[in-house]
């Protein structure tokens, strides 16, 4: 018999997916996510100009998400056991914290403990985001607060060149996130009484392992779905840049046609809550369309062939991780505050090895023919993990 049954309110104790307030609250934590993250490949690239060092020497910020969800999710059960508002409101702060430093910083020292601060705070809030989320509906709800974060993503690029086009660095476009996120850090809570009830008890608890034995099998397939689902959407995200630039576009003109895959993300998300309502295979599609999205990628070589390729793939992909993870986090016997975990650990191995595997797939041969030998197979894997779950219920 199939232990995904949603968790219901009553059960665990804590807030229905449908909860407005709570959606509301972590779309907005989400969406100063999204700005944040989608401005750091730009913010690094004029902090070496402002600081005049190298860009080699501050590559490795750019791993500091990656390395922070992996820490995060290693410890991720032990921090949710106070409950899933008080993470909230440190991780907030702590994000809010490190983009202030990142966007003002005038020494390297300044510069580092902004970007660790930033990572590890972003890696708060993702693992943050299914502990509040869970139970039903729970798809639908991480498909609306992630849309969010998608049409931010796309803000960002626009404010930093705008603002550094017209004089101050446009690192300083990164302090447009930082007062939502410290409105949360000082206010986030359930409706009635922020401060009174919280969820200890779900996370420290969970469901009677007595009544209902964990599955390994199917925990081992819903955690390597949200890995690769976390793969195939990292890959675009850090190298679509690199991909129109090599249709001959200058940066800036490149780095607003790889928007592209964020406007398909951000489309797609919007419209995955009726197509999860409905019942529709919305994974199966996903890989569908996003390996369509690859080909067209790689066999095309104009601008906008390449921009089509990349809102396709975006479409494509933008229901993967929702789904994924809200499969995931619906497994009965697991814990909420450990799936949330794994789901965060997940995604950090993923966002680390999956877009390096792309750039060394890329020295070898041209990069437009490393997007198919690396995401191909990672869609046709998922895909065949998703269609065959019924079969391990």
């Amino acid at each position: 018999m199939d232990t995904d049954h949603s968790r219901t309110a009553s059960s665990q104790g804590t807030f229905r997916a449908t909860d407005r307030l709570t959606v509301l609250q972590v779309g907005t934590a989400q969406a100063a996510l999204g700005y944040t993250l989608s401005s750091l490949g730009a913010c690094l690239a004029l902090l070496a100009r402002d600081l005049r060092t190298a860009p080699e020497s501050l590559a490795w910020m750019s791993s500091s998400f990656g390395i922070g969800l992996i820490l995060v999710g290693a410890v991720g059960t032990i921090a949710l056991r106070r409950g899933s508002w008080p993470v909230l409101r440190t991780a907030t702060f702590v994000t809010g914290t490190g983009a202030s430093l990142l966007a003002t910083a005038a020494s390297p020292p300044l510069a580092v403990i902004g970007a660790l601060l930033l990572g590890v705070g972003a890696a708060g809030l993702v693992l943050v985001t299914p502990a509040l989320l869970h139970g039903p509906g729970v798809a639908a709800a991480l498909s609306r607060v992630t849309g969010a974060s998608s049409v931010t993503g796309i803000l960002a690029p626009l404010a930093i060149g705008g603002l550094d086009s017209v004089g101050p660095s446009g690192r300083l476009a990164l302090l447009l996130a930082v007062p939502p996120l410290f409105a949360l850090a000082i206010g986030a809570g359930p409706s009635g009484h922020p401060r009174l009830r919280d969820d200890r008890s779900v996370v420290a608890s969970g469901p009677d392992q007595r009544t209902h034995p964990l599955p390994v099998r199917q925990l081992v397939q819903r955690w390597a779905a949200v890995a690769l689902a976390v793969s195939i959407e990292f890959c675009f995200t850090f190298w679509a840049v690199a991909r129109m630039l090599t249709t001959g576009l200058p940066t800036g003109a490149a780095a607003i046609a790889a928007s592209g895959f964020l406007v398909g993300m951000a489309t797609g998300r919007a419209g995955i809550p009726r197509l999860l309502a409905r019942g529709a295979p919305v994974v199966v599609s996903g890989c569908a369309l996003a390996a369509a999205g690859t080909i067209v990628i790689s066999v095309a070589n104009s601008p906008v062939s390449v921009t089509a390729g990349l809102v396709l793939a975006g479409l494509g992909i933008s229901g993967l991780y929702p789904a994924t993870l809200g499969h995931l986090v619906r497994l009965r016997a697991l814990p909420a505050a450990r799936s949330a975990a794994l789901g965060t650990l997940a995604s950090g191995i993923a966002i680390l090895f999956a877009p390096t595997a792309l750039a060394a797939v890329g020295a070898a041969v041209e990069l437009r023919f490393a997007f198919p030998i690396t995401v191909i197979p990672l869609t046709a894997v998922l895909a065949m993990i998703w269609y065959s779950r019924r079969q391990s219920s």
